[in-house]
Order: C-alpha cells, then structure tokens, then sequence
C-alpha cells in the first residue's frame, strides 16, 4: 500500500488544491500541520486524508518523520512525499509509482533540473552546488539531490533515519545513508514548477546550502575525503522513463 504524507508549514493557498489533486491518484494520504499559523488546517479538515498536527513548527524533518511513523503504523509498503506549496504536480505521480513498481527496493526521487528554463537561477545553482557534495558523499549521481518529491521503501524507513539532521538537511543526509546503504537511488523526470505567485520558499538556498555542505563535509572527512565515492559519483544517474524502463545505470 503506498501512503502519501505532505508535510505543511503555512500553505493555506495551496494545501486543499495539493490534497485534492493526490487523493485523485492515491487514496491514502497524510497530511502533517507543521505549526501552521495562516490557518493550513482548516482547508483540509474535511477531505478524507489523515491530518497531524504538530503544536509549534518543528521543521520539515520533523514533519516527515512524524508522517513517517503514521504511515508505517497504518501499514505503508513505501511512503511518496511531496510539499505542500504546489510546487510538485498530482499529474506526476503515477511517473513515480510507475518507476517504484518497476524499482520497489529503490528510493525515488521526481528530479526537476533538466527543466532548467522554469527554475530561478539562484535556486538552480544551488541546487547543482549542492549535488555534486551529496553526490560524493553518497557515492552515486544525485540528479536533484534537494527534490523532496519522491518516494521511499517501508524496509528503509524501518530500519532508520538521521535523527541529527534537522529542516532540508535531513532529506540531504537520508540519501547519503542510502547511498552508502546500497540502496539504490532511481531518478524520473517532473515537471519545475515555480509560481510567481507562489510564497516564499522556506528555502533559504545561501543558509541551508551551507548548513548542507558543512553535513557533507563531516561525513566526507570522517570518511578521509571518500575519493572512491567522488569517482563513482561522476557516473551517469539511473534515470526511469515512463513506457521505456530504465536507462543510464548508475
């Protein structure tokens, strides 16, 4: 059974259209109220999904973890994330559930950086920057190492995630365990989605890559520099496209 769990911070614009696209593909949704306080809550309540709320905001970590655990205590076979700010398209899904039927055992991310024109330029460079550290770090090609739109195997997620990590470092370090798990890492084409009309990102690309590199930078020192890991991550991505398998193994 595949649950979704939508971790939410703020997105009373956008949560019920996000909500309602997905419960149009998969039924089985969460919804996690990071400490709202524009009233997020209120534009799901009464859609047939199961809402968490978390008193104060905890961070988009904590979010997912708590969507995590619910969805592992329901019974989840893997678990599709996506963010509430309408940047990731319900019309996307079923590419991801497509790539997971075909790759169960693999962490799927939607990647977005081959749609370069429709990405603002600050966020695509750091975007990059921080693809090439994870990529190092984790020993394999990261094609959108900062995409929290993907989709992880129940067995991964029983058997543990970084609980040092806190905000958008800890979806970083989770594909660095990964990596150095031999899980393996399966990327599929999406849509970039950047509306001029959108909110602010809760991504801050100078600060939170910094945060993310110096996380690299540790686990790559401990590590003495993993140069091994650099080489392997310079090979092509495995990268799933709907009706043609997968290509480009990594």
């Amino acid at each position: 059974m595949m649950i979704v769990v939508v971790p939410a911070y703020n997105e009373a614009t956008t949560i019920r259209e996000v909500a309602k696209g997905i419960l149009d593909v998969v039924p089985d949704l969460i919804v996690v109220d990071d400490g709202s306080t524009d009233g997020t809550a209120g534009f799901v309540h009464d859609l047939p999904l199961q809402l968490i709320r978390h008193q104060t905001n905890l961070g988009k970590a904590a979010a997912l973890a708590t969507g995590f655990r619910a969805a592992l205590e329901r019974g989840g076979d893997a678990v599709l994330t996506l963010d509430g700010d309408a940047q990731h398209r319900a019309d996307d899904v079923p590419k991801l559930l497509n790539a997971h039927a075909h790759h169960p055992d693999a962490i799927i991310i939607g990647t977005r950086l081959h749609d370069k024109q429709h990405i603002p330029a600050a966020r695509y460079g750091a975007n990059r920057f921080a693809n090439f550290w994870i990529s190092w770090a984790a020993g394999m090609k990261i094609e959108d190492s900062q995409s929290g739109f993907r989709i992880y195997p129940a067995a991964m997620l029983r058997s543990g995630l970084p609980s040092s990590s806190t905000g958008f470092v800890f979806e970083s370090e989770v594909l660095i365990e990964a990596g150095r798990a031999g899980v393996r890492i399966v990327h599929v084409p999406v849509a970039a989605v950047y509306s001029r009309h959108a909110r602010a990102s809760h991504f801050r690309p100078v600060l939170d890559i910094a945060r993310i590199v110096i996380m690299v930078a540790g686990k790559l020192l401990r590590r003495g520099l993993h140069i091994g890991g650099l080489i392997q991550s310079l090979r092509q991505p495995s990268v799933f496209a709907s009706g043609e398998g997968h290509r480009s193994k990594g």
